[in-house]
């Protein structure tokens, strides 16, 4: 029996790197369709938290990831289903470049495909460009590759360069001007946090404005996306359980699957802010994400009633999960790079110190205690505990020894960011009483 079938028009957007403006183009795409009345989906390769935040706001809709390794193909071809069967237009934006990592942008364009759209960064080039764009096409004889967007164009003397030198087999989409009000600002981890761009709508409308200037103001090439022939229902292990998660601008990487995974095991989902809230909302279990703690030390360290409430809730054995800047807040202590330390909730013993560096990046198997769940790792910092693991992450592409796992009563703490859909039995277990 065939799987169920539905099209939707759809473009990847990609790069032959990092920093050619790939957030900036979806995020502007995105808007400019919306702005014709089109409801517009917009998901994003990879692990990334920051960039989803970007364009959930400039398409309006939930930004979930799509990963072959952490996800897994049939929850990415569920999620794409899901998404043609209710939009007039996919977009999917890639990570780092077309061809990096294992698997890649391109395995997922080739998989699915979804054609290509790939945007250059024109800053230094000229004619060149052109033949980067072919390189890009021609790399994989089977990529379906759509043509090429330039982009920080310098004028239409550029433009006409940069299409002088494009072969003629390649469409040139056209280029998007050098301007200022384009750029979202970045900081260690990323991308800033959408909701603290507070001009973020007026760069959004400026950059979708742009968009008509292009070629890419016709809807791409539909695309036929398939149901995957097995799917399964998610256990209702968490029926009746009220789970408190942390939610605010020190805590806000989550991905929307697993927000949508724990609701459809059962579980009430109850936000609370441990910068603003002076106590928990009445709750079975907690999760603290990832975040930056570290640029919120004061506010953290002046909650005392609320980490009061948070080590109640740890002294009557109730389930806590904490992430990356969960774990940080967790500890005694953060001392950010300018060697300003701030007290936390002091559940675990052990401080955490900001590096200048990047301390740890990578996707690594978690053998949580319910189960192994696929996840990655990203941080600027290091933490100092007498406290001994439970267990280590798996590196995806080496054995080396990945991020610890703590274990102390019912709190289980890690750098890891899960993705609970790669294994709902073990992610419920985070949880349960």
């Amino acid at each position: 029996m065939n799987a169920p079938k539905t099209h939707c028009p759809a473009l990847f957007i990609t790069a032959p790197g990092s920093n050619h403006g790939k957030t900036t183009i979806t995020a502007a795409l995105a808007r400019y369709h919306v702005e014709q009345g089109r409801k517009v989906r917009v998901f994003k390769s990879g692990p990334d938290f920051l960039d989803p935040m970007i364009l959930e706001r400039a398409g309006g809709q939930p930004v979930y990831q799509l990963d072959l390794w952490m996800t897994g193909e049939s929850e990415c071809r569920r999620l794409l289903y899901e998404a043609a069967l209710e939009a007039d237009l996919i977009l999917i934006e890639g990570v780092m470049g077309l061809f990096d990592g294992d698997p890649c942008s391109a395995d997922i364009a080739e998989i699915f495909s979804v054609p290509v759209l790939a945007v250059i960064d024109a800053s230094a080039t000229a004619q060149t460009l052109g033949a980067i764009a072919y390189g890009l096409a021609h790399y994989r004889p089977k990529l379906p590759f759509a043509g090429v967007l330039a982009n920080n164009i310098a004028g239409s003397h550029h433009n006409e360069m940069i299409r002088q030198g494009m072969p003629s087999e390649l469409r040139y989409f056209g280029g998007i001007p050098r301007d200022s009000r384009f750029a979202f600002p970045d900081r260690h981890l990323g991308l800033v946090q959408a909701d603290e761009v507070l001009d973020l709508e007026a760069r959004i409308l400026a950059t979708a404005a742009a968009i008509a200037s292009t070629e890419l103001v016709n809807l791409p090439e539909a695309v036929a996306f398939t149901l995957p022939e097995q799917e399964e229902t998610p256990p209702q292990l968490l029926s009746g359980l009220r789970i408190g998660i942390a939610r605010d601008s020190a805590f806000s990487f989550i991905y929307a699957a697993n927000l949508e995974l724990l609701r459809a095991m059962g579980a009430t989902l109850i936000f609370f802010s441990p910068l603003a809230d002076s106590a928990l909302p009445d709750v079975d279990s907690i999760y603290l994400p990832g975040g930056y703690p570290e640029l919120h030390l004061s506010s953290l360290q002046n909650n005392v009633s609320l980490k009061a409430a948070l080590q109640a809730h740890f002294l009557q054995g109730k389930p806590i999960y904490a992430e990356c800047g969960g774990l940080l807040y967790v500890l005694e202590s953060i001392t950010d790079k300018d060697g300003n330390r701030g007290d936390m909730a002091g559940l675990l013993p052990g401080h955490a110190l900001m590096q200048n560096r990047l301390t740890g990046l990578g996707c690594q198997s978690a053998p949580m205690p319910g189960g192994v769940l696929r996840s990655h790792t990203f941080h600027y910092s290091r933490i100092e505990t007498p406290l001994v693991p439970v267990a280590f992450g798996q590196c995806q592409h080496s054995n080396s020894t990945g991020e610890a796992i703590y274990r102390l009563n019912r709190l289980t703490a890690s750098y890891l960011h899960c993705y609970f859909a790669s294994n709902p039995t073990a992610a419920a277990q985070l949880f349960l009483p």
